[in-house]
């Protein structure tokens, strides 16, 4: 299944790593992964992603090779993490960036293999039931005889660690922790890892009262199986720069007894509203998806230009249709 995606990338000399405009630490890591293992390889390697790196992933070192402005020299394209065209929307309304898509060759590395692409260009892809990206790329690597260097290895562990909730997930294997032993063995370290992380979570006084300002906010819905809170422009002006809000609420939401699904909502000057779900129940790509979003089983994200209130009516009706889906018992 790898010789494909192997033979695109031995015929590329310059190769642009494209991250989805909702990046996370799996896109991130597996993207720096990627630079680690094709630049042993010889490969002139652009790390490439639409919007900035948010702030709560910068304990990911490498994170400021992530460039804004798209590439055209490249001889092939690697999408990692998506098979979404809502995803990459910002990159094919680039002038040339539709054209540069559907004129080169195309790997897409992705583990969501029970969601359709839809992609407009011709694309090969590589897909398999997995945690993360990152360990698509493992076994790709492994598959062809790769070296993985230990800044790789870090970078894969990273994006499987942020996937699974650091190996609490569901969806966690034995082949998961597998690849979680051999990235270990190749010099990757889960607690230089956390000790990053947790650098990275610390917060100001400030952020600590605002934290408890959003969770006063949080409405219940759907006899509480749905946790929504406002953020609101304004907040992100004050905030962001120092922390990311939704981060700051986002798993207390999911804790709440008797909800299934929690989502944090942006509102931004231009209309444009973005949602960022954390689920119990596996249901969160399929109610990110209502609005033409993606992500994982339990962790998803979407943007739509709707009024806000609208938007709260669709969650209601698309929480209430995932939950009946999965079990109508829920309902």
């Amino acid at each position: 299944m790898f010789d494909s995606a192997k033979q695109l990338i031995t015929d590329a000399k310059k190769i642009i790593v494209i991250q989805a405009e909702n990046p996370d630490g799996d896109s991130l890591g597996s993207a720096l992964a990627l630079e680690e293992i094709l630049g042993d390889l010889g490969k002139d390697v652009v790390l490439y992603c639409n919007v900035e790196i948010p702030k709560y992933m910068r304990y990911i070192q490498g994170w400021d090779r992530v460039v804004t402005n798209f590439d055209m020299t490249a001889d092939l394209a690697i999408i990692v993490d998506t098979v979404s065209e809502t995803l990459i929307s910002k990159t094919l309304a680039l002038p040339g960036g539709r054209h540069f898509l559907e004129s080169h060759p195309v790997l897409v590395i992705d583990h969501h293999s029970e969601v359709t692409s839809s992609l407009p260009f011709d694309n090969e892809l590589l897909v398999m039931d997995a945690v993360s990206t990152s360990e698509v790329i493992y076994g790709l690597a492994s598959d062809v005889d790769w070296s993985i260097n230990q800044a790789a290895a870090e970078n894969l562990l990273v994006a499987l660690l942020s996937d699974s909730l650091g190996l609490t997930t569901q969806n966690v294997t034995a082949n998961t922790y597998y690849v979680a032993s051999r990235l270990t063995e190749l010099g990757a370290k889960v607690s230089t890892i956390e000790e990053r992380r947790r650098e990275f979570m610390k917060k100001s006084p400030e952020i600590l009262a605002y934290k408890g300002e959003l969770i006063t906010r949080i409405e219940y819905l759907l006899d509480g199986k749905l946790a929504i809170v406002h953020i609101p422009w304004e907040d992100i002006q004050k905030y962001s720069d120092q922390y990311n809000p939704s981060v700051l609420v986002l798993d207390e939401m999911r804790l709440v007894e008797g909800v299934e699904i929690g989502v944090a909502i942006k509102t931004y000057p231009d209309g444009k509203i973005t949602g960022k779900l954390r689920a119990n129940t596996p249901i969160a790509e399929q109610v990110a998806g209502f609005f033409g979003g993606g992500g994982h089983k339990y962790a998803a994200g979407f943007r739509a230009y709707e009024s806000y209130d609208t938007i709260v009516a669709e969650l209601v009706t698309a929480t209430d249709k995932a939950l009946k889906d999965y079990d109508p018992a829920t309902a």
